[in-house]
């Protein structure tokens, strides 16, 4: 299972996207996010958007790049901004790409704070992984959770390690245990606020999707049946105005009440794989991507009872994507497929492709799409990023290269008018 560094939502007039932030600051924590910041995995709905403008749009090694930060290990979680500060995890001491093979008894996860105008580390928590872990981890290591941060705190997921709560200057208030299990592709969904809890997919450690308590850490309650899930959940608002928590797994989307963790719903996908990409919502319908062949992505209402398979589910369609996850505007899907090199917009209310165009020596994509400033960002792991304009009509308007010689697995993010893009070597910061 590939992780998620996958999701999505829409752009549209910034008067009635500062509504829908109100509406996910309300939903994510009642004020205790703000909804300017890149404060948890996709950005302040989740969804892969961003109402910045002026975002850059050509760069490379030589031009275009504010700063450059070397990072102490390789990672796949995304950069996460909060006020002047960027939080971000990375491992070191076994199985780092380009280093010797180390030990698993030397294995850290890193919590790190940055200073956003400069790139300086403010400092560095390092975190021994509980043994035993997996002797290899296939693609993106062992630091694949992007971290989700409010005004108290930094919420770090790091599998059988554990979740972990520190406080803006690094010092540790809690850790909480989730599962013991571990896995050849690892651990990757991130940390969700909701508010006083903090959601956690822990599909990989127990097979559960679990609520703790934002100021203790201790267990509110615990959901089973989360299997074959590495992708980060959100809440979405039905069309009836009901919130509900909602994951894709093997075979199945799964809503439930996100104050109680009761089931609300369940609807098949006929997807039989593992479930990667993080599903997307607009206006009570949500949407699907996963699976390497056959039925690959698929759209239902939200809001209904039990199995709505028959009374919820619009579509399905062949094409999708096994790792990234869309965007959604003004009734289109976004996404780049991992690993044909194509670009898809398919028309949200019917599944039908509007356009299906490879993109040329892009290689594979782990990256979640970005929708900002009318623009796509796709970051390929060679460190390409292909910025297309957010419309039906293909329009390529440039790419732009930052190989160096390691691996580009995480999501992109906005911090100001700025791009912010990790490496398993560096953290750069794109712009003037």
């Amino acid at each position: 299972m590939r992780y998620c560094l996958v999701a999505l939502f829409g752009l549209v007039q910034l008067s009635h996207l500062l509504s829908v932030l109100a509406i996910g600051d309300e939903l994510n924590g009642g004020g205790k996010n703000r909804s300017d910041d890149w404060s948890r995995f996709r950005g302040p709905l989740a969804m892969g958007v961003s109402d910045a403008k002026n975002l850059p749009e050509k760069w490379s090694q030589s031009s275009g790049i504010a700063w450059k930060t070397p990072l102490p290990g390789a990672g796949a979680s995304s950069p996460i901004v909060y006020g002047n500060k960027i939080f971000l995890t990375s491992y070191t001491g076994y199985f780092v790409p380009g280093e010797d093979g180390g030990s698993l008894d030397e294995l850290q996860r890193h919590l790190l704070c940055l200073d956003l105008s400069s790139g300086k580390v403010l400092w560095d928590k390092a975190i021994a992984a509980k043994l035993p872990e997996e002797e290899r981890i296939r693609d993106h290591g062992y630091a694949a959770n992007s971290v989700a941060v409010d005004a108290e705190h930094v919420y770090a997921f790091f599998g059988k390690s554990g979740v972990f709560a520190f406080d803006h200057a690094g010092k540790q208030k809690w850790q909480a245990d989730v599962g013991e299990k571990t896995h050849g592709w690892g651990t990757s969904a991130s940390p969700v606020l909701f508010g006083d809890l903090v959601f956690i997919n822990a599909s990989v450690e127990s097979e559960s999707l679990i609520a703790l308590d934002r100021a203790t850490g201790k267990q509110v309650w615990k959901a089973g049946g989360i299997r074959e899930a590495w992708n980060t959940p959100i809440v979405i608002e039905s069309q009836e105005g009901r919130q509900e928590l909602v994951i894709a797994t093997q075979g199945k989307i799964l809503a439930f009440a996100p104050d109680t963790g009761k089931p609300l719903w369940s609807c098949n996908t006929d997807i039989g794989w593992y479930m990667v990409p993080c599903v997307v919502a607009h206006d009570g319908i949500v949407y699907c991507l996963g699976g390497r062949s056959g039925t690959a992505s698929l759209a239902v209402r939200a809001g209904g009872s039990g199995d709505v398979t028959k009374t919820h589910r619009l579509w399905t369609s062949p094409k999708g994507s096994n790792v990234s996850s869309p965007v959604y505007l003004d009734g289109h899907l976004y996404w780049a497929h991992e690993s044909r090199e194509i670009a898809y917009c398919v028309e949200a209310k019917s599944g039908e492709v509007v356009y299906e165009k490879r993109l040329n020596r892009a290689g594979q994509f782990y990256s979640s799409a970005l929708l900002a400033d009318g623009k796509l960002y796709y970051v390929s792991r060679e460190g390409k990023t292909f910025v297309l304009a957010a419309k039906p009509e293909y329009e390529e308007i440039a790419v732009n290269d930052l190989n160096d010689r390691s691996v580009f697995n995480a999501s992109p993010a906005v911090a100001g008018n700025r791009l912010l893009i990790r490496s398993d070597k560096f953290l750069y910061c794109i712009g003037e």
